[in-house]
């Protein structure tokens, strides 16, 4: 199937007399009229549902969806974007490892990377994503275990050159992980230019309606964990809270997300419910014609801005401007995402009051959704972070990051008008 029809159709086959919609399985826990049958799922021996934590059939079905959609072998469903990139990095990761990872990835993850995941034991290292490949290769160590970014970076829209990024990380023996929510599998299939696994935050253009927060994980099946069993040991050994199964050995190319599926979600419980995962569905539906209008909006409205006098600077990746408008074109030659930023000529407090004379445009905490909304970054989503880290994450305190819905553009053009004429 094309990806159009993946979206609306992807995951979920009804048989006779069942159910047009994926079913919402709002239960905790599962029957089976024998302990042997409870057993072989506990064991692994067989695939089944017994607990929702773990699994449960609308989760499956919308997870595979996007497998579908991104071109893996497997995938899963969490309770958020975060719960995504954590589960994605910590299911090779332990304490005592490293891991390298683009400096302009979302503040959040930042965050997560650089001063949570440090306190369990892991250390990030932060690299400027356009350095050079032996810039970026002096990053590495010997106990260096995956490769982070972002397809398309959030706040700054600065795309990520992949085929780059997998060389490297190929090079050392490693993975690359990358985040592909910006684009989605419908403008960008990371997998096609050599990453190994992509993480979303589904909470944003999948859903699409600023409804229900959601994270997924697919795996491409393409990195060969098994070659590298010392490195990668928790795939590789037995592991002895399910009586020494080995999960390269046992379930081949599905071995990574099983591992995330049966140790860290069993252990961190960070499930996506299925109530969620049911809206996610709904969202796919239309993702495939939400994508062009969202993407169409936002060139319209960056060369807007860019021709405004008020306005200082724009980054769009759509922009003939822009420093990444080749590797926009390469990966995602439908467009990138509709999410800009820009800065006024008079920085911060400019910023503040333009913003505050917003009428359409609404003031959220959200990106990437079918109403378009403005955030100031340094002074919300990343007002955790020092100047220092503004700079390196090449965020400019002025920053505005504007996020084009799907409203008719003349109508978000008359509201940032007014306002900056209000300023």
């Amino acid at each position: 199937m094309k990806k159009d029809t993946e979206c609306v159709r992807a995951g979920y086959e009804p048989g006779n007399g069942e159910p047009r919609q994926i079913p919402i399985v709002q239960s905790t826990t599962f029957r089976y009229t024998t302990s042997e049958e409870m057993g072989a799922l506990f064991d692994l021996e067989k695939a089944g549902y017994f607990y929702t934590r773990l699994q449960n059939p609308t989760n499956d079905n919308v997870a595979a969806r996007i497998t579908a959609l991104e071109g893996g072998v497997a995938g899963m469903l969490t309770s958020s974007g975060q719960a995504a990139n954590f589960f994605a990095v910590f299911n090779i990761c332990e304490a005592g490892d490293h891991f390298v990872a683009s400096s302009t990835i979302y503040g959040g993850t930042f965050n997560l990377f650089g001063v949570t995941m440090k306190k369990m034991g892991v250390e990030c290292t932060f690299v400027d994503q356009d350095a050079s490949e032996e810039e970026i290769s002096a990053a590495f160590r010997p106990n260096t275990k995956c490769m982070f970014g972002e397809t398309v970076s959030n706040p700054g829209v600065k795309v990520l050159d992949i085929e780059k990024f997998a060389k490297i990380a190929h090079a050392h023996g490693v993975p690359l992980i990358v985040d592909n929510t910006f684009p989605t599998p419908v403008n960008c299939r990371p997998f096609e230019w050599g990453a190994d696994i992509v993480t979303h935050s589904t909470t944003k253009y999948m859903d699409g309606h600023g409804v229900a927060v959601g994270g997924a994980i697919v795996d491409s099946g393409n990195f060969d964990f098994a070659a590298y069993g010392d490195k990668f040991p928790g795939l590789n050994t037995p592991d002895e809270s399910y009586h020494g199964i080995v999960y390269t050995r046992k379930f081949g190319k599905a071995g990574y997300i099983t591992k995330a599926t049966s140790q860290l979600m069993r252990d961190l419980g960070s499930i996506q419910s299925p109530q969620n995962a049911f809206y996610l569905g709904l969202g796919l539906e239309s993702l495939h014609l939400r994508m062009p209008r969202h993407c169409a909006n936002a060139q319209r409205i960056a060369e807007f801005l860019e021709a405004h006098p008020a306005v200082e600077w724009v980054s769009y990746p759509g922009l003939k401007s822009n420093k990444y408008y080749e590797l926009g074109k390469k990966y995602c030659p439908n467009g990138t995402c509709g999410v800009l930023c820009f800065g006024l000529k008079g920085g911060r407090a400019a910023a503040e009051k333009f913003m505050d004379g917003l009428k359409l445009v609404r003031i959220y905490t959200h990106v990437a959704d079918s109403q378009s909304c403005m955030l100031h970054p340094a002074s919300h989503t990343h007002r955790q972070l020092t100047d220092e880290q503004l700079a390196a994450a090449g965020i400019d305190p002025s920053l505005i990051r504007f996020s084009l819905g799907i409203e008719d553009a003349d109508d978000i053009i008359a509201d940032i008008t007014q306002a900056l004429e209000s300023k």
